[in-house]
């Protein structure tokens, strides 16, 4: 709403506008308090008056009214009566305050929409790999069938950063599962210290060697990133490729392959 500072500028930016167009055309301007707005007309004086407002001048005028100054130009020039309804302006301000709120909102839809399209595309290609590709929504649906535990529902971060860093979620999803145990219940690494994928580093879980990350969230996020820097960026995006490098058993890789076949297939 507006406020009185701002409407007074408004009608004295009107009432200077309508003098100048009197040096032009003889006219006069009327302004109408609540009180008189019925049958009163307002006089030479007044109007001079009212010319001469400041700060304490009341803010009672809803409406003013332009209208020739005698009847020979009001029987030639009728059509220079002009009305301006102060609360119509308020009201047409109003509208323009929610055209612009409504045109911001379907910008904001728009942007979602392209970044929804954009990661549903990387989705089908990422899944494309071994069968057909799948929605992004699809993605994170199939990986919550297999996050159980502590794990339970986080299929949207693994997917989320899949996306963002070009890693195929089955595997990294495998890696988790085969690593903490969440097929069924989430080992006490990662129930303790959020250590999704057996990394090592400080600060240590309980002054061990394996790391300990203030939250899950950031756990998830950390696994990606080492997954992507320590095998993906070197070329090393399969279980037989990452399995000689990540872990000492042989028979990794081939677990790996295992958990990736189970995910896909739920």
């Amino acid at each position: 709403m507006e406020t009185n500072q701002s409407i007074k500028a408004q009608i004295v930016a009107i009432i200077i506008l309508v003098i100048v167009s009197a040096i032009w055309h003889p006219t006069i301007t009327k302004a109408l308090s609540l009180n008189q707005i019925k049958n009163s007309f307002m006089t030479n004086q007044i109007m001079k008056k009212n010319l001469k407002m400041n700060e304490k001048t009341p803010l009672n005028i809803t409406k003013l009214e332009i209208k020739p100054i005698n009847s020979e130009l009001n029987q030639d020039v009728d059509s220079l009566k002009i009305e301006i309804d102060i609360d119509e302006l308020r009201q047409i301000k109003t509208a323009r305050k929610k055209a612009l709120e409504l045109e911001k909102k379907k910008e904001e839809e728009r942007k979602k929409a392209e970044e929804k399209a954009k990661a549903d595309e990387a989705a089908q290609k990422l899944t494309s790999q071994s069968g057909s590709g799948i929605s992004y929504d699809e993605l994170v649906n199939k990986l919550n069938r297999s996050l159980n535990s502590t794990l339970a529902g986080k299929g949207e971060s693994f997917a989320k950063y899949s996306v963002e860093l070009g890693i195929n979620p089955y595997l990294a999803v495998a890696i988790v599962l085969h690593e903490t145990g969440c097929k069924w219940n989430c080992s006490s690494l990662l129930r303790k210290c959020n250590n999704v994928g057996g990394m090592k580093g400080s600060p240590g879980c309980n002054g061990g060697s394996y790391k300990a990350f203030p939250s899950l969230d950031e756990g998830i996020k950390a696994f990606m990133n080492n997954l992507y820097k320590n095998y993906y960026a070197v070329g090393l995006t399969t279980p037989e490729t990452i399995g000689p490098k990540y872990a000492a058993s042989t028979s990794w890789p081939s677990k790996i392959r295992t958990y990736m076949n189970e995910i896909e297939a739920k």
